[in-house]
């Protein structure tokens, strides 16, 4: 299987909004999962499920504190106790640890090599862009008409109450 590598540029490792969250997010839980000693790991684990779970709830944490959001509202966003947040930002869990090594590699620079099928083409990422380019524009038509509406009802509205 190809690599693709995920350039450590690309990814915001002091997020700052939502959208940044989830690229830090998705980089954590996939750097992770497909380092090839945490492949083996998952081989050899019992519970599978359990084990992949922490991950994810481990990378999502991180992102979020990042971010600079409570550990408090991390847990209510992931569905799990501030304790079990706790654990995996301290790194008490070996999910915590892993993905906080990801992350610092993250930080130093470093890329991460994901296989090719769980990355965009660079034409499928062209045509997305396009895409969202025109519904950019959609939207943006849409809030003119908006406003203009908007502001045909004032209008109607002050010349029914003059």
């Amino acid at each position: 299987m190809s690599q693709v590598i995920v350039s450590a540029a690309e990814v915001p490792v002091k997020p700052l909004g939502k959208e940044d969250v989830k690229r830090l997010e998705l980089a954590l839980i996939l750097g992770t999962l497909f380092r090839a000693d945490v492949i083996e790991r998952i081989r050899s684990a019992e519970d599978r499920l359990t084990w992949l779970d922490s991950l994810v709830v481990a990378a999502g944490a991180l992102a979020r504190e990042k971010a600079g959001i409570p550990v408090s509202r991390i847990a209510d966003e992931l569905g799990r106790t501030e304790a079990t947040i706790r654990r995996h930002l301290s790194g008490e869990t070996e999910a915590g640890k892993l993905v906080r090594e990801t992350y610092e590699k993250l930080v130093r620079g470093e890329n991460i090599e994901l296989p090719s099928v769980l990355t965009v083409k660079p034409k499928e990422l062209d045509e997305l862009r396009a895409r969202v380019s025109e519904l950019e524009k959609t939207v943006n038509e849409l809030k003119s008409r908006i406003e203009r509406a908007k502001s045909k009802i004032e209008e109607a509205l002050r010349d029914l109450t003059a």
